[in-house]
C-alpha cells in the first residue's frame, strides 16, 4: 500500500510503488471520526486492498498529526464496522478484513446497484459531464509528475493479477488525471463519483477483451493529455465514460431479465 499524505511536508509510506488519493490534515474536533473516514474512503475507493495491512498507529498519527489514542479510537471504529481486523503474532498488524465470495455477498452487491434507482442514473449523468471536462483541463495543467503516474496505473493494470488489484489501479488513473487539472474541487468530485460508483463499475465484465478494450482507451486519454492536447483528451475520456456507462447499463438490463424471469 502506499499513501499519499497531503501537508507541508509531504510523506509516503507502504511497501508499493502507487499513489493512492492525499489524505488531508485534521480539520474537525472530533479526529478521530475524521480519521476513521479518511481511512474508510480509501478502502471503499480500493485504494487499499482487501488483505493488506494498514501503516502502524505510531506511522498513522505521524500521517494524520494526531496522538495514538485517537488513532486507536479510529481503528476500533472501523473495526467495529468490520472493515479491519487486528492480527497477533508474527506477521501482525492491522489488516483490511476479505470480503465474501459466496453468491450471498454477489447477491448483495446486485441489491445494492438496484437500490441506487434514479441516483445511480443521476451519478453516470454527472460522470459524462464532468470526466471529460476534467482531462481536458489535465491536458493544459499536467505536469511531468502526473503523467508518471498515469502512466504507471496503466502498467501496473496490464499486469493486476486480480480484479481487485485492477479495479484499484483503474481508480487511480482517474484520480491522477483529476489531479493534474490543478483543480481541488474536480479532484473531489472525481473521488465521489469513484466512491459512489464502485458497485456500479463491480459489475462490468473482467474479461480479457474488456479489459484491452479499457486498455486502449486509458492509454488514448493519456496519450492526448501528455502531448497537451485539450481537445483530444476531452473526446477520448467521453468515449471511454461512455461505453462504461453503456456497459452498466447492459449489466442492469441482463439483470432485471433474469430477476423477471
Amino acid at each position: 500500500m502506499a499513501i499519499e499524505v497531503s501537508r507541508s511536508r509531504r510523506r509516503k509510506v507502504g511497501n508499493g510503488d502507487s499513489a493512492g488519493a492525499p489524505f488531508e490534515p485534521i480539520q474537525q474536533l472530533r479526529a478521530h471520526e475524521y480519521v476513521a473516514e479518511q481511512i474508510r474512503r480509501h478502502i471503499a475507493l480500493r485504494l487499499i486492498q482487501p488483505g493488506e495491512s494498514l501503516p502502524s498507529e505510531r506511522e498513522l498519527a505521524t500521517m494524520f498529526g494526531v496522538g495514538r489514542p485517537t488513532i486507536q479510537h479510529a481503528m476500533r471504529v472501523l473495526e467495529a464496522s468490520h472493515l479491519i481486523e487486528a492480527r497477533r503474532g508474527r506477521g501482525g498488524g492491522t489488516f483490511v478484513r476479505e470480503p465474501a465470495e459466496d453468491s450471498a455477498a454477489m447477491d448483495e452487491l446486485v441489491a445494492r446497484v438496484l437500490r441506487q434507482g434514479e441516483e445511480l442514473e443521476d451519478l453516470l449523468g454527472w460522470r459524462q459531464a464532468l470526466e471529460p471536462v476534467v482531462a481536458r483541463e489535465a491536458a493544459q495543467s499536467r505536469r511531468r509528475a502526473d503523467l508518471t503516474a498515469m502512466w504507471r496505473a496503466i502498467r501496473a493494470m496490464d499486469k493486476a493479477p486480480t480484479e481487485a488489484d485492477y479495479m484499484r489501479y483503474d481508480t487511480e488513473l482517474h484520480i491522477a488525471v483529476a489531479a493534474a487539472a490543478r483543480n481541488r474541487f474536480m479532484r473531489e468530485a472525481i473521488e465521489e463519483v469513484r466512491l459512489r460508483l464502485n458497485d456500479a463499475l463491480s459489475l462490468l465484465p473482467e474479461s480479457d477483451a474488456w479489459h484491452r478494450r479499457l486498455s486502449r482507451e486509458h492509454e488514448a486519454i493519456v496519450s492526448a493529455i501528455d502531448v497537451r492536447d485539450p481537445d483530444g483528451a476531452f473526446a477520448a475520456m467521453d468515449l471511454h465514460v461512455a461505453n462504461s456507462v453503456q456497459g452498466i447499463g447492459a449489466a442492469l438490463a441482463a439483470i432485471r431479465r433474469r430477476l423477471a424471469s
